[in-house]
């Protein structure tokens, strides 16, 4: 079954949508415009139900089939936040707001909700009620957690809860997914190892940091090659190093590293952990130094749930054809703060093919307008499948 035509006839105005939000980013919670935009079409398509404010400025339309007799409610949801970087793309609709991006495609997810929100509004043609979810705060503040925190899913009494990202590189119609555990868990580490400085000629009367500091993020990297089961993926990168001196001739009085962990379950998690305390309160004893060490957890493992994940794919292959659908993704080491969605709910999370572009998180990235039909095709037929009308 291809894009639903009711759906492909607006792709101009789907296209004009998604080309205003990338002109006008916002970052994390500050995300009033695109929530306003959001309420706004959400209220004139007609939802039953549109609440803002939840999860600071996360967005709610709440859409009632034509029945109700199922009792169930199936959430979908999008992120709208953008990113901190500076647009290098010299596209005619690229950003008008000096270092905001949207360099992750959440203008084209929240497109392609409004896109499949106006048609079921418009046709109900389901038996239950669905729920559209904005979520601010993707990138790193975590805004998925904020509006669960505040009752989202008890308040709308969600059963079930759906996620979508777009895939660069991944043919467009083209569909992946797996379940059980698909982003990893991101967790944060911050270094700081204290020795006594002075004059870089006279090493014997210091105790040297950077070189205590440098034994360290060797150590670390025996976390992943040492310690953790070479079966279950682990990923410790030390991304930055910094002395507190900047001059030539001085050996500095403290060195500060920080880094990122990614992990795929809870045992490789609580492991990283332990080692990198142990390490970081161990090792620069041996170099008469010490540390102090600050170790953040950030997003859990987002993990699918079996069933729905088997339904998302089905979805998916109407949407598309079988040979364009894999339902065994690679697993990916980034975050996805959906998860704490899929902690409350069991649900799914698909990527879509979003064609020939740059990564996701570079400036020269784009999102390919032609996916919008596909991914509002998706969440329509998702939510009439899931909620047949003959049930």
């Amino acid at each position: 079954m291809p894009n639903l035509p009711q759906i492909e006839s607006q792709h101009a105005t789907l296209t004009a949508w998604r080309q205003d939000l990338h002109q006008n980013p916002e970052l994390l919670f500050d995300t009033h415009r695109t929530a306003d935009l959001v309420a706004q079409r959400l209220r004139e398509f007609g939802c039953d139900e549109v609440v803002t404010g939840i999860g600071r400025t996360g967005v709610v339309g709440v859409i009632k089939g034509r029945t109700q007799s199922s009792g169930k409610v199936i959430a979908l949801r999008a992120d709208m936040d953008a990113l901190p970087i500076h647009e290098a793309t010299g596209l005619p609709y690229a950003s008008q707001i000096e270092g905001k991006m949207h360099a992750c495609g959440h203008d084209g997810h929240t497109t392609m909700l409004l896109g499949g929100a106006q048609y079921l509004a418009a046709t109900r043609n389901f038996d239950g009620t669905a729920v559209v979810i904005f979520q601010p705060a993707e990138e790193g503040g975590g805004g998925a957690k904020v509006m669960c925190d505040d009752g989202l899913m008890e308040r709308f009494a969600i059963d079930e809860v759906y996620g979508m990202h777009n895939m660069p590189g991944m043919p467009l119609g083209d569909f992946a997914i797996k379940p059980g555990a698909f982003f990893a868990a991101t967790d944060e580490f911050d270094i700081t190892v204290h020795g006594r400085g002075g004059h870089a000629a006279k090493p014997d009367t210091t105790v040297d940091p950077t070189t205590t500091a440098a034994q360290l993020v060797l150590a670390l990297q025996t976390i992943a090659s040492r310690n953790a089961d070479p079966m279950n993926p682990i990923v410790v990168s030390v991304t930055s190093f910094e002395t507190a001196s900047t001059a030539f001739n001085v050996i500095p009085p403290s060195v500060r590293i920080k880094g990122t962990v990614r992990t795929m379950d809870k045992a490789t998690r609580e492991l990283a952990e332990r080692r990198i305390h142990e390490l970081a309160e161990h090792l620069p004893v041996a170099f008469a130094a010490t540390a102090d060490i600050h170790y953040h957890r950030g997003y859990p493992v987002m993990a699918n749930s079996p069933v729905e994940t088997d339904f998302a794919a089905e979805i998916a292959r109407e949407i598309s054809s079988p040979d364009r659908v894999t339902t065994t993704a690679p697993a990916i080491m980034g975050g996805e703060d959906f998860a704490y969605m899929l902690e409350e709910r069991p649900g799914a999370y698909i990527l879509i093919g979003n064609g020939d572009t740059a990564m996701v998180h570079h400036p020269k990235y784009d999102f390919d307008d032609h996916a919008l039909p596909i991914g509002a095709s998706y969440w329509a037929r998702l939510i009439e499948k899931r909620l047949p009308t003959n049930a």
